[in-house]
């Protein structure tokens, strides 16, 4: 996966998204042990941030730290977009950076730093999708319990329209993870992402769910709740 980068859970394999959460969780025992290696000495990450952000931006930074990245934090004074088209501003970076984060609005605009930057880009939030909050959600039922995700169901309560459960639905139809959207039939998720989802859940057996009665819970090994 060297040089790929990171936009939707969509352009993932479940092996490769095995081997991000392993990896995740060496490193992070690693730092507990105090014995994690830098892998990432002499890198420079830009972290372009058009949408405020507090757990994000820290863990982003944290984690370059650690592994020897030194960042630059883009927020209110970047040109992007106003007298900068967004291809110029991917091409410039490009040169200097080493990788890109990107947290803001539009999928298109992480996808065209993407395609003319010449450097990985890895998405920290936008308007449709959030594959690495779903990353460390992931990480976290690990964590939490023995089984492995097949034996196991997530139920999302909220917006089943937004980026979070957009993520949500596609990684858990990737990894065999039974998932629950209950949601009202205004908020549910688009069909054609619920059709993407359902053919990646014939080949995980994960067993999808959208509905609007709550009574859906029942049986459920871990609880998302949406923000509102």
């Amino acid at each position: 996966m060297k040089g790929k980068s990171f936009l939707k859970l969509l352009d993932y394999s479940a092996a490769e998204i095995t081997q991000l959460l392993k990896l995740a969780a060496k490193l992070k025992q690693d730092k507990k042990a105090g014995r994690e290696q830098q892998q990432l000495k002499h890198k420079n990450l830009a972290l372009i941030f058009e949408k405020t952000s507090t757990r994000t931006r820290c863990s982003t930074e944290v984690a370059a730290f650690d592994q020897g990245a030194c960042t630059t934090f883009i927020s209110d004074g970047s040109q992007m977009g106003i007298k900068e088209s967004i291809k110029d501003t991917a091409r410039v970076l490009g040169r200097f950076y080493d990788g890109i984060v990107y947290r803001g609005f539009a999928q298109s605009t992480v996808e065209t730093l993407a395609e003319y930057s010449g450097v990985p880009v890895y998405n920290a939030l936008t308007d449709e999708f959030h594959p690495t909050q779903v990353l460390a959600d992931f990480l976290t039922i690990q964590e939490h319990s023995t089984k492995p995700f097949k034996e196991l169901t997530l139920s999302y309560i909220g917006d089943g329209n937004n980026n979070v459960s957009n993520s949500l639905l596609v990684g858990a139809s990737l990894m065999g993870l039974n998932f629950n959207i209950i949601a009202p039939k205004a908020c549910q998720p688009h069909q054609e992402l619920l059709e993407k989802a359902l053919k990646l859940a014939k080949i995980s057996k994960a067993k999808i769910q959208i509905t609007d009665d709550i009574n859906a819970i029942e049986g459920t090994d871990f609880v998302y709740n949406d923000v509102w």
